[in-house]
């Protein structure tokens, strides 16, 4: 057993409330600059919808992601080697800029001066904000069927309806609608990593960010159809590739990634995760798709194992880095109370971003059809009734198996039927929580990290100088001393009592 950490995010559905600010602070804080205009690390879909790039969850089109082998292993699904080589002039499978769309700005100028008795309004005309030609019509962006507005054009292509075979009502008082906000998914087996001809795409071992180190790259852009989530984007102007970092200089300073501090809902969590690396691939492999949500889960280790924590130490794993592991919403929200669920497992990358997914309003459904909504049996046995079928959330998030997407709907309806009992001033009812497999005192804890969360409980991340700090083993046999005082004049090198009126070494810093 390789015990290794990945820092992990999940995020709470039934908060999002598209408000687009993470995708925007985001936007600022990394892509504001020439020839990333059309990038969005973190974009916020509708959900039915194509989203963005058009349709990127379809990867019978786009072909990303890893397929397995009639011998049971795994192949990337665009092909081998002598498949990219083919391809490295001439990539069918890689989207264009119409599936992504042409940015654009407005002519602000021309409103700002127009002269005052012009007897005509104003108008900015749209103009490319890649070659500053007008652009006559806006006919697609990034968010286009935001708030279902594009459904009458987009709704049909949802690559996860036709893969469900499912029919969405386009009447207003039968539609449902959910947000999607998306990142990298910093992959436990990233296909962008292995699809990387110069090998400049890779996974840090420290906490498994996946990142592209730019002096490496060589804009071959095959990271950009191998990755099924589509975030991997090129920059025309340096011809590099650049993706999503989960904001490690911020992590790296013990704080949570721009798109987490940003979030208007707080629906955010990061955490650390502990896993099996030496069981990676066989969870990748497994044979039924339906399998690999379970399949990704069973490697995710139990941090408060004493094996687990002897092993990761032996790996190298920071002590602050196992108990960060064992603070971590993260790892409560997968594994404890197994409300979190995976994006399309089926592309067997194992994606480190998670989702709880969202409660339809199940409560007045069920009042309006003459059942008492309060009653948590009538109201948990609607829950495979949903405005949101659960077809359609096992088809985003189960690669189709409806039984995990069922039990955590299941179990977020029992947290609000046993916490209004609380409210309204009357004892917890432990038949609500032994119907979803919990007792009392668990449910009121899910509910104290779901509802009422403080900051350092959504985001538990450790820094990055835990016990030793980086670059210590190479500096030559110098340590630095934390605390000079706790050596009672000795140095901090021998720990022998420092001569008398010795100074202090320039390497010897104080903490």
């Amino acid at each position: 057993m390789k015990v290794m950490a990945q820092i992990a995010m999940v995020m709470n559905l039934d908060k999002c409330i598209g408000c687009h600010t993470c995708s925007v602070t985001c936007k600022q804080a990394w892509t504001n600059r020439e020839g990333a205009e059309y990038m969005w690390f973190n974009n916020v879909e509708t959900r039915p919808g194509v989203g963005y790039p058009r349709g990127w969850s379809d990867q019978g089109t786009w072909k990303g992601g890893w397929s397995r082998t009639k011998a049971g292993g795994l192949r990337l699904a665009q092909g081998g080697r002598l498949a990219t080589l083919a391809k490295i002039f001439h990539n069918p499978t890689m989207p264009t800029q119409d599936d992504y769309y042409e940015p654009w700005t407005y002519e602000y100028d021309k409103l700002l001066q127009t002269p005052a008795n012009q007897t005509s309004s104003p108008s900015a005309r749209p103009v490319s904000a890649i070659t500053g030609d007008p652009i006559d019509t806006v006919k697609w962006g990034p968010n286009w069927d935001d708030d279902l507005g594009g459904s009458m054009e987009t709704l049909d292509s949802d690559p996860v309806l036709k893969a469900m075979s499912l029919q969405v009502s386009k009447t207003i008082e039968d539609a449902y609608m959910f947000y999607l906000p998306r990142i990298c998914e910093h992959c436990l087996n990233p296909a962008c990593v292995s699809s990387c001809p110069s090998g400049a795409m890779y996974k840090r071992t420290e906490d498994g960010i996946v990142l592209v180190d730019q002096d490496k790259c060589r804009g071959w852009r095959m990271c950009v159809s191998a990755c099924p989530y589509k975030k991997v984007y090129f920059n025309h102007t340096t011809g590099k590739a650049e993706k999503c970092t989960l904001c490690y200089p911020r992590l790296e300073a013990g704080l949570p990634t721009v798109c987490s501090e940003t979030c208007v809902g707080r629906l955010r969590y990061l955490g650390v995760l502990l896993y099996d690396a030496d069981r990676v691939t066989e969870a990748a492999s497994v044979e039924h798709e339906g399998d690999l949500y379970d399949a990704q889960r069973d490697i995710l280790l139990d941090p408060f194992d004493p094996g687990v924590v002897a092993a990761a130490k032996a790996n190298g794993v920071p002590h602050s880095w196992i108990t960060a592991a064992q603070e971590s919403p993260v790892h409560k929200l997968i594994s404890v109370y197994r409300l979190a669920l995976p994006l399309h497992p089926e592309f067997r990358t194992l994606p480190m971003v998670w989702y709880v997914p969202p409660l339809s309003p199940v409560v007045d459904e069920v009042t309006a059809s003459g059942s008492d909504g309060e009653d948590h049996r009538v109201l948990l046995s609607a829950i495979a009734q949903m405005r949101i079928p659960l077809e359609y959330l096992a088809g985003l998030f189960t690669a189709g198996n409806t039984r995990p997407v069922e039990l955590a709907l299941r179990r977020l309806a029992a947290m609000r039927s046993y916490m209004r009992d609380l409210h309204n001033g009357n004892p917890g009812n432990e038949e609500i929580a032994q119907s979803v497999g919990m007792t009392g005192d668990e449910v009121e804890a899910m509910y104290r990290l779901m509802g009422i969360a403080k900051y350092d409980d959504r985001y538990v991340v450790p820094s990055a100088s835990p016990e030793t700090p980086r670059g210590i083993d190479d500096l030559g046999g110098c340590s630095v001393a934390y605390d000079v005082e706790a050596f009672h004049g000795a140095t901090p090198t021998t720990g022998v009592p420092r001569p008398a009126g010795a100074t202090m070494l320039p390497f010897e810093v104080r903490r």
